[in-house]
């Protein structure tokens, strides 16, 4: 009698065609449905699952753990694992993969793009051509250019350097900070200067957020932050949601310096904290003049998503074959509660 097969879940629909070095080696349960299954949902498909391709819409702790005590693997399709809780996977003898690299060019590139929508008003003046309004040029929706614009990065991982790469081609004046500064030929290669937190902040004519969500950065554009910022900044947020207070960000962009936001990511998308909003401060959303805003796009290649997808299969197909999961970002040696 043969070994029945592994089962694997797929918590969103994705294109069979990605699941091909997958499916020889298990049984594979995909939600069909746009709608991300509910937390139970979530759990009665995954109870007797060995593995679970998850993606930015689950959310991943101990005690779902508890209840899906067949799991081997958790691969996600994504590269910021906030959401997962990496210590309880290891705790429990389940591997815990990402997806490294992927993802870091496009969301550089949607970067660009946000900040040159937000700055040159390319959606005001889109609604006011379709208004019929239009009626050839007049002195009106005037922005901001890029060259000699002093621009400011927060955080110099692989995104923020794929950002700094992106303004060189702009004469920007780009400074960065981080924890650990790069070395003087990195800095000359991506054509950016070090400055200090506060230099940083209060001197940018826009700042770019490109840190991971940790606690020490999370909600660290707050009411304090802000207030310091140069009149009139421009802040873009390619990474993280709860990197900022959205109620601080709407408050300074009423009266405070803030000249801009445009974000692609949102604090009700972070449900690992448990303080997390459930939607956009309608603030934010009302404010269509000084805001812009897209669905987490980051990503949002169809060649990319494929190749995000398909690896994160390949990882599972490493586990059920006994290797280590390329992805992986835990180590299983000393877990507590090994799954034989």
């Amino acid at each position: 009698m043969s070994e029945a097969r592994p089962k694997v879940v797929i918590s969103s629909p994705v294109d069979p065609d990605t699941l091909e070095s997958l499916a020889p080696y298990a049984d594979l349960a995909m939600n069909s449905e746009l709608d991300p299954w509910s937390r139970e949902d979530m759990i009665v498909h995954s109870r007797d699952a060995y593995g679970i391709i998850a993606f930015m819409t689950d959310a991943l702790n101990d005690d779902f753990l508890r209840e899906c005590r067949s799991l081997r693997i958790v691969a996600c399709a994504l590269k910021g694992y906030d959401n997962f809780d990496v210590d309880a996977c290891t705790r429990r003898g389940v591997w815990l993969s990402i997806i490294p690299d992927l993802l870091t060019g496009p969301t550089a590139d949607l970067t660009l793009a946000l900040l040159l929508a937000l700055s040159r008003n390319v959606i005001e003046g889109d609604r006011f051509v379709r208004s019929g309004r239009h009626k050839g040029w007049r002195p009106a929706f005037y922005g901001k250019g890029l060259t000699g614009t002093r621009v400011g990065i927060l955080g110099m991982g692989a995104l923020g350097k794929a950002v700094a790469r992106r303004f060189s081609g702009f004469d920007c004046r780009t400074s960065y900070f981080d924890p650990q500064r790069l070395s003087d030929q990195d800095e000359r290669t991506l054509r950016v200067s070090f400055a200090d937190f506060d230099a940083l902040t209060g001197e940018s004519d826009v700042l770019v957020l490109a840190l991971p969500l940790t606690p020490a950065t999370e909600r660290m554009v707050d009411h304090r932050f802000l207030s310091r910022v140069k009149s009139g900044c421009l802040l873009i947020n390619p990474a993280r949601g709860s990197l900022t207070d959205e109620e601080a960000v709407a408050d300074a962009l009423e009266t405070g310096p803030l000249g801009g936001y445009a974000a692609d990511v949102f604090a009700f998308e972070d449900k690992a904290l448990s303080n997390h909003p459930r939607a956009i401060p309608e603030r934010l959303v009302a404010n269509v003049e000084r805001t812009l805003f897209t669905p987490h796009l980051g990503s949002a290649i169809e060649d990319v998503r494929r190749a995000i997808v398909t690896e994160a299969a390949l990882n599972i197909v490493d586990c059920i074959q006994g290797r280590r999961p390329r992805g992986a970002i835990n180590d299983l040696s000393n877990a507590s509660e090994r799954r034989l």
